[in-house]
């Protein structure tokens, strides 16, 4: 079979699978509401609100407040989705979801907006790539990147049927949808999106695709990269990791976030304990500029040429 590839021809909006799967899931379960924070429009729920006008709650620019109202709407029954911008839903009111949802297990479902560096043009105070670092920690918070469409859409009706606390990091960025064939979303296991023996590529939501046209750019060259979709970090598919690690011996991570304490933190982690072999990882080394997304990107690597070089210094580092 030929291994499957990114698609080219058309780029897609995540939030709106997210808003078409959740509208669906709102006709027949009313128990489902939404709490946002002045973000209606940022978080494309204008059709929700038209459709459900007694089921948002609009809190204003309060994102503690936010998160609290989730909280008690989740006590009372409801299953409540809380909608923000993921730079402040995740730092403005990180002890309420520490406390209140996770600690206290509230079936609560997070939607970060416009994650990542998404904001660009906003500055620092807008990019939003601590979120991982600082929520993989929530041990019982699931934490969920979609790569795509169809994974967005799955990802929404996983939560909604989840009895616990959810965070799902959207990207306001459009995406090709990938070439998968026979897809099943499994929450905590990674999507093999291309086959590969000398290294692996470890992507999450926005870098899949560049994590499959890398690996095509390497076969060029003669090297068998396999690429995985890790969609879930927290919990993280060790198995998959140290599969990896074993059978190609060298690993890339490649996150629109921060690589301290995201998805390489937690790759390397796990690969330093159990199975050492060399990582790159390819991310925003800290706090990172004002700039567009499309420089940004190119600046700190996040491109398949960015990846491609990479992997190169894993094989270099494979080979000493």
């Amino acid at each position: 079979m030929a291994a499957p590839a990114a698609k080219t021809e058309g780029l897609y909006d995540c939030r709106e699978a997210w808003v078409a799967t959740l509208e669906t899931l709102a006709a027949s379960d009313e128990r489902i509401v939404v709490v946002v924070n002045d973000s209606v429009g940022s978080s494309k729920l204008g059709g929700f609100q038209k459709k459900f006008p007694d089921r948002l709650v609009n809190v204003g620019i309060a994102e503690q407040c936010m998160v609290g109202v989730g909280a008690g709407l989740a006590n009372g029954g409801r299953i409540p989705f809380v909608s923000a911008a993921g730079c402040f839903l995740t730092s403005r009111s990180l002890e309420q979801v520490k406390a209140d949802i996770a600690y206290a297990g509230f079936n609560v479902k997070l939607v970060g907006q416009s994650s990542g560096v998404a904001y660009g043009e906003l500055g620092p105070t807008h990019h939003s790539i601590e979120d991982f670092a600082w929520l993989r920690p929530l041990t019982n918070l699931t934490v969920i990147a979609p790569a795509d469409p169809w994974e967005t859409a799955e990802a929404i009706k996983w939560a909604a049927a989840h009895d616990g606390p959810v965070y799902i990091r959207l990207s306001r960025m459009p995406v090709p949808a990938l070439d998968v064939p026979n897809r099943v979303f499994r929450m905590g296991k990674a999507e093999l999106v291309h086959q590969g023996s000398d290294v692996t590529l470890i992507g999450c939501g926005t870098t899949v695709h560049l994590a499959v046209a890398a690996a095509e750019a390497l076969k060029a060259e003669g090297i068998s990269a396999r690429v995985l979709n890790m969609a879930t970090i927290n919990p993280l598919d060790e198995a998959a990791v140290l599969a990896a690690a074993t059978e190609t011996g060298a690993i890339v991570t490649v996150e629109e976030a921060s690589v301290r304490g995201g998805l390489g933190g937690a790759v390397a982690e796990l690969t330093a304990s159990n199975h050492p072999v060399p990582v790159e990882r390819v991310g925003f080394p800290g706090f990172v500029p004002t700039g567009s997304v499309d420089w940004l990107f190119k600046e700190f690597g996040l491109s398949a040429d960015g990846i491609a070089a990479a992997a190169r210094r894993a094989l270099q580092r494979c080979r000493k």
